[in-house]
């Protein structure tokens, strides 16, 4: 560069720095400095009820035709992955986790003969080999999905029975079950991980996502009276909060409250934590977080729908996370599963704008034989993914009812509830100031929520 360019140069920064230096900053939106109404899709037209019905129809017989011989979906066979579990444990797990899921998607599908024979037979699969679940090894934990899903299905069977009935009393039975094996593989750091070294309590960080499905699951059992060891669920919700950031985008996992130091990894980030935050936001909700708002569940639903490709170009990659932000594909349908939840905590009016967003989406990736699927996993990944966009897309439909024509808003009918609510007020958390804006401001203190705060005279459990 001359001498004259460098000297045209600094005189033009010269003359233009002091009125830039004079523009204000954009003032921040309202309860969350990095919210924006950019963020907010814009409206698209209403799904009919004649092809949401279709979509789901295509699905439900999807099932049908898969279903195993002993009333189970999915099966070790190799299709393509990279996916090296142990044998025979892993696939003990994802048997009767794929199953629990595609049961649970068939028990909102109507009353069918065919569909209650399907209903029928996974149900018997389910409490003959549930009792059996084991951890695959030493090292691997899948385990801990088989007793979540299996929580979940178990809880709608039971809420269909009559209070006291001896058939519901099984039901119950079985799920308290499923929640002595998550007490038992609980990590030392509180919550749950799907991988682990030690021989007796899981040597493992807490995986978030994983805590989530936890929590929302114990939720539902808890409306049927059944409930987890106070301890190990105060844990779980702590390590959860832990790991929350100021904007709801969560850490994939953690080992300690100080250890923080990947906050800025991709995978951490906003586009990272994609479909990790609508379960988190959701179990936290569910458990008493105040911080958790109506405003949070519609920025993050936003996020989902305007943000999507960020999860779409890592589904059906078959090495997890090698997509941008280190997304892995098999969060994709889970992360849309647990958004479709997340609907029925916003004030009802506003419900049939993201019913008709997520539909539009989910219906648009359906496959040709009616599946649904976005990581390959041995012969699981079809029936679960099309489990999870079922159940999905069963909490998108609006029944037709009532003058006003507003159409009633069609959720599992056990969860969720309409508002958050916490046990016995043990589990409240605190309602001051927001956290930090700077979430590494955390990571050489304490952590978001101090115990003292949020489990009063309690100790902290790691």
């Amino acid at each position: 560069m001359s001498q004259r360019s460098l000297t045209l140069l600094i005189a033009t920064l010269g003359w233009t720095w002091p009125v830039l230096a004079q523009v204000p900053a954009p003032p921040p939106a309202e309860g969350n400095p990095r919210a924006g109404s950019h963020l907010h899709p814009a409206p698209i037209s209403p799904v009919s009820p004649g092809d949401l019905d279709a979509a789901i129809a295509r699905g439900v017989a999807y099932l049908r035709r898969t279903q195993n011989r002993d009333g189970s979906w999915g099966s070790p066979r190799w299709t393509g992955g990279v996916d090296r579990d142990p044998v025979p444990g892993a696939f003990h797990s994802f048997d009767t986790a794929t199953t629990a899921l595609c049961l649970e998607a068939m028990l909102g599908a109507g009353d069918a003969p065919e569909v209650k024979e399907a209903v029928t037979r996974a149900e018997a699969f389910l409490l003959e080999n549930l009792p059996k679940l084991r951890r695959a090894d030493q090292f691997n934990l899948p385990n801990v999905w088989g007793y979540t899903y299996g929580i979940q299905a178990l809880a709608e069977l039971a809420r269909r029975e009559p209070v006291e009935s001896p058939r519901r009393r099984r039901l119950e039975e079985a799920i308290r079950a499923q929640i002595k094996g998550l007490e038992h593989f609980e990590t030392v750091h509180g919550g749950w991980f799907y991988y682990a070294s030690g021989l007796q309590r899981p040597l493992a960080p807490s995986a978030s996502f994983v805590n989530a499905a936890v929590l929302v699951a114990i939720d539902r059992a808890q409306l049927l009276g059944v409930t987890m060891d106070d301890r190990v669920l105060k844990r779980a919700i702590q390590a959860t909060a832990d790991q929350r950031k100021p904007d709801s985008s969560y850490l994939y996992s953690i080992s300690s409250p100080l250890d923080k130091g990947t906050a800025k990894a991709p995978i951490n980030r906003p586009a990272g934590s994609l479909g990790r935050s609508q379960a988190c936001n959701l179990a936290l909700r569910l458990w008493g977080d105040k911080r958790i708002t109506e405003g949070v569940m519609k920025e993050w639903l936003d996020r989902l729908i305007s943000r999507n490709g960020w999860l779409d170009m890592g589904r059906k990659r078959p090495i997890p996370h090698e997509s941008f932000a280190q997304v892995a594909g098999y969060f994709f349908y889970f992360g849309h599963y647990y958004g479709a939840l997340c609907i029925g905590h916003l004030p009802e009016a506003e419900r049939p704008f993201y019913q008709d967003q997520l539909a539009r989406l989910l219906i648009r990736l359906q496959e040709s034989d009616g599946s649904w699927f976005d990581y390959p996993l041995y012969s699981y990944h079809k029936p679960y993914g099309t489990a999870f966009a079922l159940m999905s897309l069963q909490c998108c439909r609006k029944p037709l009812g009532g003058r006003s024509g507003q159409r009633e808003v069609h959720l599992p009918p056990t969860f969720p509830v309409a508002q958050p609510r916490s046990t016995a007020g043990a589990l409240g958390f605190m309602t001051g100031p927001e956290e930090p804006t700077s979430y590494m401001m955390q990571a050489s203190g304490a952590s978001t929520l101090p115990v003292s705060s949020v489990f009063p005279g309690a100790p902290r459990p790691f």
